[in-house]
């Protein structure tokens, strides 16, 4: 066995964090079918050359007899701030026999104290001049000159805002985009480290930052804009190790200058204007003349707490060249990026000084070819350039970004052609961990649509849509679609900072917010001229601060975040309770089954079946943790409101109340009927859909447990007839028509009406794109096994159907990479190829009869393969890690194991 990749807290050789009892990780490779490790050793040294030594003087765990090589924790010293640690491992195999060191691998600490924090918020005031309003200000660009004197072992900057930042050293970036990301900045905000060791130099040294608006002070979706603050803030201090063991400290504070530059505004919401005539030529780098700039305001202080940061960077992670342009009568030219995208567009440009340029963006055209800007609402999506002149210039947007598949390019100077402009994708950087192809490319396009609207809205918060006045972290969005969010990227640290943003908002009743951060959503809602609309809480929504944690539990086998937020999914539950009748949520006005179509699913009935599934799942964390007495609590509250719920909403011959196909759908998936009921109610839905055409009807919430419950129920063949379905509405009606992300609305745009109403209608949001769970846990059938989460035990259960011939899925796990393929002749002979990685264990389901593995009769070895109780229609085996090729005939073409 050897060691692969080595992570500390779900990263590699992180900087600057503040968990004082990290958790290690390793991955293993092996070519032996079976392989696992049979006990570890971890050192932890102080320095890299004590590490080389073999000296763990920070921790040396000993010879641990383990299988664990995922979430081992840190029990060592006591950590200290700033200090840098560095550690290996090794492992033992079943045998004995013990494999190499792995190759260092290091974390180091931030400050973990406030009073370690020397430095002071600085910025600056407000200023108002010619194109500018109190809403829309010049970003300040903020510069300080320090001397490193001698050799430098090491150096470390801290770094944060009220506002997002963008920092340069020496005039080289050290940072990320939209850092320090979203937060509720009233209870905390992220701090960033970034190693500068090498961007140092002896001499005259430079730190720059540019700041803007972001989420403190600019536009929030449709909540207007200061919601948090005037104006953007930095506070940085940067810790400078020199090999003679002396330090330095390089501080914001009443020394820094401060000047306005060419970003005259630049808002997340409104887009931004750049006026070039106004660069500061090398204003971050040494030798620059800084005297005509300003001394920068300084803030009293921040009562928030400050937090080493807990999100994955936000990167531009690709380039996109548009695949057409057409000038239009006006003279200007719209560009088709083939792709609807988030983020901006890259400009090149000769022209005059003082020629100004726009760049206008959109996610779908109107009938005679324009851009269709109606479902912006009062978001504008457009950037303003003003060139120098002089030569070919370049211009990206710095603070801001779009939803958009087209540009309008208006004001060019000369002929523009596809290299003009390129398409520049950003979203939270999120490892892909997930990978689906099949035989069908409707479906395979479903699944890019997917995973490119999971890119569009993943920006530190799942947002609902990239692109009009709103871009908010809807909670019951999240929820939903946090186990395909799960297979397709590595969401551990997104969805954990994200839990995060939920408890910040949590309120004193118990109740969770519909939006997090909340932004003033609360206060919004008191506000609104629309109040009765409103509930105090939302049945989905609130849920997701149960869900959420409950799905990394299953994903990433990670007990912390239930540990952690034990509390305040205990104080959910109970002010459901607290605020049930008899155990019936009331009818008060929410959001329902958001966006159905033509199927209003009653909301008592709805909050009641999730109250019931919030209970459940606490009893399932409860037991996960070892609570015995609340794991028997919950699981009586659960039986006791799955009763209720059925003498209320639930009639003798199966019909639910609402007769929706969502209310059977979470009745069956939640476990709220009795065996007498659950055949009679699966009817009943399988009747709705055959009265609609095989069609569904189901919004948000029903969305994402409707295939699931139909194949849990022996209806797979009803499953795949609305994955596949063509007419409206359904998935593949909005790629038949060109779609390249999920859309909001399954009705967002038809034959016979054109587009949706204006007022709400994105063309990029990930909800209803839920159905990429049931494609990887059903159809290439990789599943988690709550009793050994995190895919220390695989489930592998394929379920052949439908048009589909063949299926070939990848999910790497915090073990290794779990792939699926199978493929279907039309003799009912099946293939199916199967890798378990090492250090885990599988249970696979294969469908048909006369199952052989590599040609051959399977013959039993406890160490390699155990024969379990032959299924219905099939055979069941339990393996160890390793490939696995096996086949099998006369499979059904809806075969359900």
């Amino acid at each position: 066995m050897r060691i692969l990749t080595c992570k500390t807290e779900y990263e590699v050789n992180p900087v600057g964090i503040d968990i004082r009892a990290p958790r290690l990780f390793w991955k293993l490779e092996s070519h032996e079918r079976g392989a696992r490790q049979a006990a570890y050793q971890v050192l932890v040294s102080s320095s890299r050359d004590k590490l080389a030594g073999g000296e763990g003087d920070c921790w040396d765990s000993g010879k641990v007899e383990s299988r664990s090589s995922v979430h081992v924790v840190y029990a060592g010293q006591e950590l200290q701030s700033e200090r840098q640690y560095w550690w290996k491992v090794r492992v033992w195999d079943a045998r004995g026999q013990v494999s190499e060191w792995s190759e260092p691998s290091n974390w180091s600490m931030g400050l973990l104290s406030r009073g370690e924090w020397k430095a002071k918020w600085i910025g600056r005031k407000p200023r108002l001049g010619p194109g500018t309003t109190h809403d829309l200000q010049p970003a300040p660009y903020l510069r300080q000159t320090f001397s490193v004197p001698s050799a430098v072992r090491r150096a470390v900057v801290y770094v944060t805002a009220l506002g997002l930042f963008r920092l340069k050293v020496n005039g080289k970036e050290a940072g990320h985009l939209f850092a320090p990301g979203w937060t509720d900045y009233d209870k905390r905000v992220q701090v960033h480290a970034y190693e500068i060791t090498e961007l140092l130099k002896q001499g005259e040294n430079v730190f720059g930052v540019m700041l803007g608006d972001g989420w403190y002070a600019g536009t929030v979706g449709f909540l207007g804009s200061r919601v948090y603050g005037e104006r953007p803030f930095l506070l940085l201090q940067a810790t400078i190790e020199y090999e003679d063991g002396s330090r330095q400290l390089v501080l914001s504070d009443g020394s820094w200058r401060v000047a306005e530059g060419p970003i005259r505004y630049s808002d997340m919401i409104m887009g931004e204007s750049y006026d070039a005539r106004l660069e500061l030529e090398g204003w971050d780098l040494p030798g620059f003349d800084s005297s005509s700039w300003e001394a920068p305001d300084i803030r009293s202080g921040y009562n928030g707490d400050l937090t080493a940061t807990m999100e994955p960077p936000i990167r531009i992670t690709e380039s996109i060249t548009p695949v057409a342009v057409t000038r239009t009568a006006s003279g200007s030219y719209i560009y088709d990026m083939g792709q609807n995208m988030v983020g901006w567009t890259e400009l090149r440009a000769t022209g005059a000084r003082g020629a100004e340029i726009t760049l206008s963006h959109a996610e779908m055209l109107n009938p005679d070819g324009t851009l269709y800007l109606d479902n912006l609402r009062v978001a504008v999506q457009k950037d303003h350039y003003v060139l120098k002149g002089g030569g070919e210039e370049r211009y990206e947007p710095h603070f801001t970004f779009h939803g958009f598949r087209y540009v309008e390019l208006i004001g060019y100077p000369g002929e523009p052609d596809l290299t003009t402009l390129t398409g520049k994708v950003i979203h939270s950087d999120t490892p892909v961990t997930g990978s689906l192809e099949t035989s069908d490319d409707m479906v395979n396009r479903l699944y890019a649509n997917i995973t490119w609207g999971q890119r569009g809205n993943f920006l530190s918060v799942p947002t609902d849509c990239p692109q009009r006045d709103e871009r908010l972290g809807w909670t019951g969005d999240a929820q939903i679609f946090a186990r395909t969010a799960s297979y397709n990227m590595d969401v551990s640290r997104f969805f954990a900072k994200y839990m995060w943003d939920m408890i910040d908002c949590q309120q004193p009743s118990g109740a969770f917010t519909d939006v997090a951060p909340d932004a003033g959503w609360m206060r919004y809602k008191m506000w609104s001229t629309r109040l009765n609309w409103f509930a105090p809480d939302n049945a989905g929504w609130g849920d997701a601060g149960v869900v959420i944690p409950w799905t990394l539990y299953l994903m990433y086998g990670d007990t912390r975040i239930l540990e952690t937020h034990y509390g305040a999914m205990t104080r959910w539950v109970d002010y459901l309770k607290d605020n049930s009748v008899e155990l019936i949520r009331p009818n008060y006005a929410n959001y329902g089954d958001w966006l159905s179509i033509e199927a209003d699913t009653p909301n008592e009935v709805l909050a009641t079946a999730y109250f019931a599934y919030s209970t459940k799942l606490m009893g399932y964390i409860a037991g996960a943790l070892g609570k015995t007495e609340d794991r028997r609590r919950y699981e009586t509250l659960f039986r006791d409101i799955s009763e209720a719920f059925c003498r209320a909403f639930v009639s003798q011959d199966g019909s639910i109340h609402g007769e929706t196909q969502t209310v059977y759908v979470l009745a069956l998936q939640f476990g709220l009927l009795p065996k007498e009921l659950k055949n009679k109610a699966i009817r009943r839905l399988t009747d709705n859909i055959r009265e609609r055409g095989d069609r569904l009807s189901t919004g948000f919430l029903g969305v994402g447990y409707l295939l699931p419950a139909l194949s849990d129920s022996g209806e797979l063949d009803v499953a795949y007839k609305l994955l596949t379905q063509e007419a409206f509405p359904s998935w593949m009606y909005s790629i038949k028509h060109g779609a390249t992300t999920i859309w909001e609305r399954w009705d967002g745009w038809t034959e016979e009406n054109g587009f949706q109403t204006s007022s709400m209608n994105s063309f990029n949001h990930y909800s209803l794109g839920s159905v990429g769970e049931w494609m990887f846990r059903y159809m290439a059938g990789i599943e988690a096994d709550p009793a050994e989460p995190g895919f220390s035990h695989v489930v592998i259960r394929p379920r052949p159907g439908g048009r589909l011939t063949r299926v070939k899925a990848s999910y790497e796990s915090l073990y290794g990479a779990i792939s699926v393929e199978w493929e279907l002749a039309a003799s009912g002979e099946l293939r199916l190829d199967v890798q378990v990685p090492p250090n885990t264990t599988a249970t696979v389901h294969v469908p048909g009869s006369g199952v052989r593995l590599d040609g051959k009769e399977i013959t039993e070895s406890p160490e390699v393969i155990a024969k379990l109780d032959v299924q219905e229609e099939g055979s069941a085996f339990r393996v160890g890690s390793g490939s696995y090729a096996f086949t099998s005939e006369h499979v059904p073409v809806t075969a359900s194991v």
